[in-house]
């Protein structure tokens, strides 16, 4: 039985046998009006409990459930139930919808949602910021109205339609240099689901790797050519001895040529791969740099004038073969580029204030023009190319320069005015400084 008909018999039934049994006693009107009175009393509540509960109605809280009582309080706990599993349940889904988001925004890629007509829908901030849209007033617009790159807008328009279009496309990002990966995804009930990414990185590696292969195949090809003609001169030619000895001695030349650039490559792959940070080993610097000026006056041959003022004592913490090869590096590029006759000035001494210690390299050469000096440490880069070639250089000098820096928390300083000379200074922190008699910072 309904148990809203058992609550009402359970009170009704003995309310009619009262009524019933003052009849038979010969009290009709007192059973009469206490039948009507009973009938007021519980219309009266029914009606108050159905007030109650069709005000609740309005939200169904469950912090505002009507204090009611009989068949009305089972009706409103039935409600609650369900109304409290719906909030439940509404929760996990809001809980669910903000871990997704969460979760989305954690991500390298930018997510739109669009509908079938490329209206936007939602948009997270990694997106917005990929394509310059701002949530709160793009929403419901159409994505091809507000980026208007041609290969963008062909691309949606191409998935649209029906055709193949391919699996993502390149474009411009908002902010210069920026180049944007974008794919488009069907999901959904004709949604759609469009992921941004920023591969500025990525294009800017890959545009590396081709110059590197495409200048290291160049620097290797002359010289190869050259020894290769002189060869076959050699076989086919009966030449004079001093001849002979003259295509020899160039042949030889080349060869340590490539052999340079191959070192050079090896000690630049070394020190990539070698991690952020040299080792902490305390290196004589009164030693090393008198190898520097060893090496410097045999590459010069007394064709510049060298001063060398460096300061006893003072060492570095650090790695020393390659402090050895970028100080050198320094030196021998100062030297290769100022004319006979120039002067060169190497100096090493603490800094004063910041307690640090700086290498520097003072030439009276040609000179550096102001807009090449920001990537001169760029692998293969060259200010004036047959120069650089015919004074032996690789290209690869001051890149190892800066990767030793880097690795030692130093920096590389260049001033430079055309045609009167450059200085080239490399600046080691105070905590990469140690005095010669002890281990404590200098």
């Amino acid at each position: 039985m309904n148990p809203i008909w058992k609550q009402f018999l359970v009170k009704a039934v003995p309310l009619l046998g009262l009524c019933w049994f003052l009849g038979y006693l010969g009290f009709a009107t007192a059973g009469w009006l206490l039948a009507v009175l009973a009938l007021s009393w519980w219309l009266l509540r029914w009606v108050t409990a159905a007030a109650r509960v069709w005000n609740w109605s309005a939200d169904f809280a469950v912090s505002k459930v009507p204090h009611v009582d009989g068949w009305w309080e089972d009706l409103v706990a039935r409600i609650y139930r369900l109304q409290k599993e719906r909030q439940q349940q509404l929760e996990r889904q809001t809980n669910e919808a903000a871990e997704l988001r969460h979760m989305i925004q954690a991500l390298p890629e930018g997510v739109l949602t669009l509908d079938q007509d490329n209206h936007i829908l939602w948009c997270d901030p990694t997106a917005a910021h990929h394509l310059a849209l701002d949530p709160g007033r793009d929403l419901g617009l159409s994505i091809i109205n507000l980026v208007r790159h041609p290969d963008f807008v062909n691309y949606i328009r191409a998935h649209r339609e029906g055709r193949q279009p391919d699996a993502m496309v390149k474009i411009p990002g908002p902010f210069p240099g920026a180049i944007l990966s974008v794919q488009l995804l069907d999901y959904g009930r004709a949604q759609r689901l469009l992921l941004t990414r920023d591969i500025s990185q990525w294009e800017k590696l890959d545009i590396m790797r081709r110059d590197f292969i495409a200048n290291v195949s160049h620097e290797l090809k002359t010289p190869l050519t050259v020894i290769a003609g002189f060869l076959e001169t050699l076989s086919e030619h009966t030449l004079p001895v001093e001849q002979q000895a003259h295509f020899l001695a160039l042949m030889s030349e080349q060869s340590q040529r490539m052999q340079g650039l191959v070192e050079d490559l090896l000690t630049l792959s070394s020190l990539e791969s070698g991690g952020d940070q040299a080792s902490e080993d305390q290196v004589a610097m009164d030693q090393l740099l008198a190898q520097v000026e060893r090496d410097a006056c045999s590459l010069s041959q007394g064709r510049h004038t060298m001063n060398f003022t460096f300061e006893r004592g003072l060492n570095l913490r650090g790695n020393e073969q390659e402090l050895l090869s970028a100080l050198g590096n320094l030196v021998s590029n100062a030297i290769r580029y100022t004319p006979d006759g120039g002067a060169i000035h190497v100096r090493w001494a603490r800094q004063q204030g910041t307690q640090g210690a700086s290498f520097s390299v003072q030439d009276s050469g040609i000179g550096i023009e102001a807009q090449h000096i920001p990537r001169l440490t760029e692998r293969f880069y060259r200010v004036d190319r047959s120069r650089s070639r015919e004074s032996g250089g690789t290209g690869l000098g001051l890149a190892i320069v800066k990767h030793v820096l880097m690795r030692h928390q130093a920096r590389l300083e260049v001033k430079s005015t055309l045609g009167k000379g450059s200085t080239f200074s490399a600046e080691f922190p105070a905590h990469r400084t140690v005095a010669a008699d002890g281990d404590g910072q200098a």
